[in-house]
């Protein structure tokens, strides 16, 4: 096994054991921590953002980030919301939706791919734009946008249940259970491999590297609007100030801290689930001891600062990984 690959397993089982011993600390702890009813609250609430991991991931293998996955899922779930309530079909609505953010992930993945526009800066570019774009022209006079009550079957999504399981939960599982595949079995899963392991080889060997940028994205901008749905049916709403919360940097985190090497070309599903359970079971601690939210936010800022510098030593940047407009 080559050395990157056992520092990524080792990193995985000491998150993973982290995970189990602040399980066991709190389960001793607090009171009706280990409550079924908390367990399933504990796991609902962190199915949005293990869905924006996968999301991430896939991005994060080909040597990328995307900063805008936040803004998507926020602007084009409210604008099929809006859609919705102002007398368009369900299927027109979520149709539309999809179509922005899978558009405005295209045009991101272009800039990057085809005008080397670095991931950090196109992204964040992308997310501003977004949501300034469709609050001034696709929602308008309000910051929450309402689901109707007679929406139909989506709302299943987010607040129905299946065998006794939420069905976040399991939307979470099936979106994992599929990116899973993709990446393990399919030749473009593993074009994103190689292309963030090495991009100049995988140019070389013929692997169409530019399209393969674009796809990267546009992927997570779908996944983007799945989480979106979850998100809106759940609360029977969207708040698009969601948008200028830490959200993206909670995403960055789970994906981060479950041993996705940032320099590219290492990591796969189970890393994020690993990330996604210990950030879970820290905010639900957290949580029942009334630590506020600020608070909060210091912890988990310190958490993802100590898991890139782990992640700077454990998946050192060579010169190519630097240069990611030079492909």
């Amino acid at each position: 096994m080559p050395g990157s690959l056992v520092r990524q397993f080792n990193q995985e089982r000491i998150v993973l054991a982290l995970t189990v011993l602040l399980f066991l600390i709190f389960a001793m702890t607090l009171p009706n921590f280990t409550n079924a009813n908390n367990m399933l609250s504990l796991l609902r609430s962190v199915a949005v953002l293990g869905i924006l991991g996968i999301g991430m991931l896939i991005v994060v293998l080909g040597r990328g980030v995307d900063l805008s996955m936040v803004a998507m899922m926020t602007i084009s779930v409210a604008w099929s919301l809006q859609l919705v309530n102002t007398g368009a079909g369900l299927g027109t609505a979520l149709t539309y939706g999809l179509l922005f953010a899978l558009v405005m992930s295209l045009v991101c993945g272009l800039l990057i791919a085809y005008a080397e526009i670095p991931p950090l800066f196109a992204t964040l570019a992308m997310a501003t734009f977004v949501y300034g774009f469709g609050r001034a022209y696709l929602i308008t006079g309000t910051d929450v946008v309402y689901m109707s009550n007679d929406i139909g079957w989506i709302k299943f999504l987010g607040q129905g249940y299946f065998l006794g399981v939420p069905m976040p939960i399991l939307v979470a599982l099936m979106v994992a259970a599929v990116v899973w595949l993709f990446l393990k079995f399919t030749k473009p899963g593993r074009f994103i491999f190689a292309v963030g392991d090495n991009a100049a080889a995988s140019r070389i060997t013929g692997i169409p590297l530019r399209p393969t940028l674009v796809m990267q994205y546009v992927m997570s901008g779908g996944i983007a609007f799945i989480a979106g749905l979850i998100t809106a049916t759940s609360v029977a709403a969207m708040n698009t100030r969601i948008v200028n919360s830490n959200m993206i940097y909670d995403v960055i985190l789970v994906v981060v801290l479950g041993g996705v090497g940032l320099s590219g070309g290492r990591g796969n599903v189970r890393n994020v689930i690993v990330g996604t359970l210990l950030i879970g079971v820290l905010m639900n601690g957290m949580t029942i001891m009334d630590i506020q939210f600020t608070v909060q936010n210091v912890i988990k800022s310190l958490i993802l600062l100590l898991a890139i510098v782990a992640d700077s030593i454990l998946n050192p940047r060579d010169e190519q990984t630097g240069q990611q407009g030079d492909i």
